[in-house]
């Protein structure tokens, strides 16, 4: 019964001794229970626990799982993670605090129209691409530049950028994934001083597999689901 419950005490214990261990004194690490797969009732568990922060893959699974879930629960936030399609842009300004999958520029502009429709304001991560060929996210560092530029020049004043995600690649040579990470991390630090206005402050790396590692390398959110809801029924 307290299955979930255990599994977030477990990681949250795990998250601290790993933040303790790199020597972050102060930093607040965010646990992102990734819910796709599961049923609603999974996360109702999850939220019983404590938790009030959730990643979804997929719009049109997230909006009628969440869409309901809104209605009782009014202190939970959901992230959007996945890849994120032009045709699903609408819903997902609907139903998401932040979407942290921008990955190109016309994204940026679809989600200003949204947002100006609904008139939302909307949290977003940049996503950069640092490890495997298959992974979405900015490819170039140029074309990251050229967003952070027309963000900073308040061109989508909807959109609240928050800072930068990536994925490491899928493998068990552990410095492959630090050097994924640490890439990050090291175009973080350059944002941060060269785009002044921008808050810029979090890093979303780091999943069940991996996310002691993403500490190390100064993760602020890490995004986790199998280590909290088990294997996902597809």
């Amino acid at each position: 019964m307290n299955y979930i419950k255990n599994n977030i005490e477990i990681i949250n214990e795990k998250i601290e001794k790993a933040r303790i261990k790199s020597g972050r004194k102060d930093d607040k690490i965010k646990l992102l229970a990734v819910s796709k797969f599961h049923p609603a009732e999974s996360v109702i568990e999850a939220i019983n626990a404590g938790q009030t922060l959730f990643g979804e893959n997929r719009v049109q699974e997230a909006d009628k799982k969440f869409s309901q879930l809104y209605e009782n629960y009014t202190n939970i936030s959901l992230h959007l993670i996945g890849q994120l399609q032009s045709n699903k842009v609408k819903t997902a300004v609907k139903i998401a605090k932040c979407i942290q999958s921008v990955d190109r520029i016309p994204l940026l502009e679809l989600i200003e129209k949204q947002c100006t429709i609904q008139n939302k304001n909307i949290e977003i991560l940049l996503e950069v691409h640092t490890g495997e060929e298959s992974k979405s996210g900015f490819d170039s560092e140029k074309e990251l530049y050229n967003a952070l530029d027309l963000l900073a020049q308040n061109k989508y004043p909807h959109i609240i950028p928050k800072g930068f995600m990536t994925m490491a690649p899928f493998t068990s040579d552990e410095k492959l994934i630090h050097k994924s990470f640490e890439t990050l991390r090291k175009i973080q630090e350059n944002c941060l001083k060269n785009y002044t206005n921008l808050e810029l402050k979090e890093l979303s790396m780091g999943m069940s597999n991996d996310y002691e590692i993403a500490i190390q390398e100064g993760s602020t959110i890490v995004r986790i689901g199998t280590a909290i809801f088990g294997e996902r029924n597809y």
